[in-house]
């Protein structure tokens, strides 16, 4: 391939052509990256808005009614509650719709006009979730959320991962989760003091402009990626882009002729992407083993429970005693210790690889959610009617902190690094599509379920995400190649050297003229 780099799957050493970690580089990647604060900022509002007995007053009556004649009794079940649940969930179904029409829209006009479409949605639902007086208005504004949400999930780490140089892709493409990060937090604290008065609900909801007009604002300033602008016939726009970011001292005519080379070999199928997907994975195979983790990784990220543990940890820390104003201080905790450790795995993500934080950060989740499991089945009882002595209710909170403490370091920026870059470029966009929606479709069920289910499985439903976090981390240690440094018009070589996919790979990619170690081609 034209200025491509063969690599070995144990630990890939890869050519960059020279670029740098130029400051329009970083400028470019920070504005992307912030695309994750819409997101970030709904994950934080929704379950604090949820506890806020104003905001269950005016919309959902019921379980205020449920709370009152709930105690002393069955503590699991007291905000079980479809319609509540509806309120967060909303949003996803929007979200997935949204990310599979974005992957054409993306390939059509390119990743900077869909992140500008998508901070004008989420603006637009903001206005509307804060301004709502009635149920109607409240799902049509998540609604209107959800859309932004999946335009931005699936342009943002698409755009991140094209542009940075391959040295510094990892740490680069994480932004996306440290700004998701950063608006868990930004939630959390607007919850936190907005929570002091009647109307703070609406404050907390309609604040949600505010990041969205970030991204909007920041994404009119981007140029598209060059893989994007190649795709759409603009070469010479393309040329300047790798120039801008690059800097003179690359070899951006190299890059170039590489990033032509794959869009040419993505051409020859007429059929559209997710088609071409499918087809090849049943006739051809070589598509499988990325087929295979578009569907895991995004699965496994939401069975990470950290989702609906971000989601409802407010109700979660009053079902073990804690009132309204300290549970919502519990979530606070939580987003600042998922911000500090996704900050330190972006400083390492590209020094340690991929598999070491995702090993890492299973074991901690591991023993974090059996942990949690443990203590509210011998204190809150299988019928949650046992009240929880203080210090095990603190034990609760440092073991959930524990939990996301192992997300933030693995999961976390991990679940949105190796989707945006293990993808051929033919099918990039489709894949990461299916990754968002995958994702926003799982949400969906574990946020609509999440209450349900702790009300009917009680303390054992968090061994239930225990187990799935043993599974996943074992998945990764067998069949995730590490991908560390690797170009991306040479990843497919990562994937034909690998013991199990090596099989599905095309025979090109097999050849053995080609060598084990790092090697700079010349543009043919």
């Amino acid at each position: 391939m034209a200025g491509g780099v063969i690599v070995a799957s144990d630990g890939p050493a890869a050519t960059d052509h020279g670029g740098r970690l130029t400051f329009s580089v970083i400028i470019t990647s920070l504005v992307a990256a912030s695309g994750g604060l819409i997101f970030g900022y709904d994950v934080g509002i929704s379950g604090g808005v949820s506890s806020m007995e104003p905001f269950l007053r005016r919309f959902f009556p019921g379980v205020l009614r449920r709370m009152a004649e709930a105690r002393p009794g069955n503590e699991y079940c007291v905000y079980d509650s479809q319609a509540l649940t509806a309120f967060t969930s909303s949003l996803y179904v929007a979200g997935l719709v949204a990310s599979l029409v974005a992957s054409r829209v993306t390939r059509a006009v390119g990743g900077q006009a869909v992140m500008v479409m998508g901070g004008a949605l989420f603006f637009a639902g903001g206005a509307v979730t804060g301004a709502a007086v009635n149920i109607a208005m409240l799902i049509v504004g998540r609604m209107l959320l959800g859309f932004g949400v999946g335009f931005t999930n699936q342009a943002a780490p698409l755009f991140l991962a094209e542009m940075a140089p391959p040295r510094w892709r990892g740490s680069l493409t994480a932004g996306f989760q440290f700004f998701l990060a950063v608006g868990v937090v930004i939630a959390t604290v607007t919850n936190y003091f907005a929570s002091r008065v009647p109307w703070g609900w609406r404050l907390s909801l309609g604040l949600a402009g505010a990041p969205a007009v970030v991204i909007f604002l920041g994404a009119l300033c981007l140029t598209d990626t060059p893989s994007s602008l190649v795709m759409r016939g603009d070469t010479a726009r393309a040329r300047a882009a790798l120039l801008r970011v690059r800097g003179r001292a690359a070899d951006v005519e190299a890059e170039l002729k590489g990033i032509v080379r794959s869009v040419e070999i993505a051409r020859q199928g007429e059929d559209g992407a997710f088609r071409r997907m499918f087809r090849r994975m049943a006739v051809r195979r070589e598509y499988r083993p990325y087929l295979v983790f578009a569907v895991a990784i995004p699965m496994f990220f939401q069975l990470t429970g950290v989702i609906v543990i971000s989601f409802f940890s407010p109700l979660v820390f009053r079902t073990i005693g804690f009132g309204s104003n300290a549970a919502l201080m519990g979530n606070v905790i939580l987003g600042a210790v998922n911000l500090g450790c996704l900050m330190l795995s972006t400083l390492v993500i590209d020094r340690f690889g991929r598999k070491v934080l995702f090993m890492i950060g299973g074991v901690v989740m591991i023993i974090a959610q059996v942990g949690v499991a443990w203590i509210m089945g011998a204190q809150v009882g299988k019928n949650g009617s046992a009240a929880m002595a203080r210090p095990y209710a603190v034990a609760v909170v440092v073991f959930t902190c524990l939990h996301t403490a192992g997300f933030g370091w693995s999961w976390g920026p991990l679940g949105w690094v190796v989707p945006g870059e293990i993808f051929p470029v033919d099918i990039r966009s489709a894949g990461q599509a299916m990754n968002v929606s995958i994702g926003l479709g799982l949400t969906f069920v574990q946020t609509q379920s999440f209450l349900a289910m702790l009300c009917r499985f009680r303390f054992a439903t968090f061994a239930y995400y225990a187990a799935w976090v043993a599974v996943m981390t074992v998945f990764v240690a067998v069949f995730l190649p590490e991908t560390k440094g690797v170009p991306l018009e040479s990843m497919p070589t990562v994937w034909a050297r690998h013991w199990y996919w090596k099989r599905f790979a095309p025979e090109q990619a097999k050849s053995p003229d080609a060598p084990t170690t790092t090697t700079t081609t010349t543009a043919g």
